[in-house]
């Protein structure tokens, strides 16, 4: 009985999202989010991140890689009833991991309580853009900055970013932060990425920086670790080894990064 009572709360929950605007916290807190993502909420901020990017239920919005999905399934309920949403999956020529990441990605999203009505499209790595020119009112990004630089890509991210947005448009960014003076060597081995470097690529695609917080930010971690960022939380690629002491740092330290598209 208990698990018919469930489901029926979960159906009755799901139907009056489709209808009613929900909040900000009512999507974060929400029973249909995948128990392992909400863990994870103690080092991500989601609340305090999307209210500093300055989020509205009506807005149309894009999230550049969202992978498994973790952001999206707060920002697909929570702009169902009144905006846009959709993802920008990976270009399967990308690298040779893409195409079984997509694959096994959507599957997740296609068991996902609330992402398996999610639209995408795709960042192309050809002249393809996300969407129609100034048709979005965010574009947003958590933690991928490094593979685009690694790739050589990152600059055409940020036009065609920059390109979808309407004028006044925002581009938020939460990426891993590297020590100022890193190489961008030691930045596409590492995972982590210099602020002064972000702001540099988005002034050069004609963003404005307008604001940044320290949301995400994490003193305990040096930023120096001998499998990059992939060491700590929540990958944890050295496995067993020294895996409390990476426990005790937790997740990366990040920069937290507002852009505008001038007027």
């Amino acid at each position: 009985m208990k698990k018919i009572f469930l489901l029926f709360m979960i159906l009755i929950f799901t139907q009056v999202s489709l209808v009613f605007a929900m909040t900000l916290e009512e999507a974060i807190e929400s029973p249909l989010r995948t128990e392992e993502y909400k863990l994870r909420d103690q080092y991500r901020h989601p609340k305090e991140t999307l209210e500093f990017f300055g989020i509205k239920s009506n807005m149309a919005v894009i999230e550049l890689w969202p992978s498994r999905g973790w952001y999206s399934e707060i920002l697909e309920p929570f702009l169902f009833a009144e905006g846009k949403f959709m993802g920008a999956d990976f270009d399967p020529n990308y690298a040779s991991w893409t195409p079984k990441a997509i694959k096994r990605n959507a599957n997740l999203r296609a068991k996902s309580k609330t992402l398996s009505r999610m639209k995408m499209t795709t960042l192309a790595l050809n002249d393809t853009p996300l969407a129609e020119k100034e048709s979005v009112d965010m574009v947003l990004t958590f933690r991928n900055l490094h593979n685009w630089l690694k790739a050589g890509t990152l600059i055409d991210v940020f036009h065609k970013s920059f390109y979808v947005l309407k004028p006044g448009g925002i581009f938020g960014v939460v990426e891993h932060r590297a020590l100022q003076n890193t190489s961008i060597e030691n930045m596409s081995k590492s995972g982590y990425v210099t602020e002064k470097l972000a702001i540099e690529y988005a002034s050069k695609a004609g963003f404005i920086l307008v604001k940044k917080s320290e949301i995400n930010s994490n003193p305990k971690d040096p930023t120096i670790h001998p499998k990059g960022v992939w060491t700590l939380p929540p990958t944890l690629r050295l496995k067993e080894k020294d895996k409390e002491k990476y426990l005790a740092i937790g997740e990366s330290d990040r920069m937290t990064l507002v852009f505008i598209k001038p007027n």
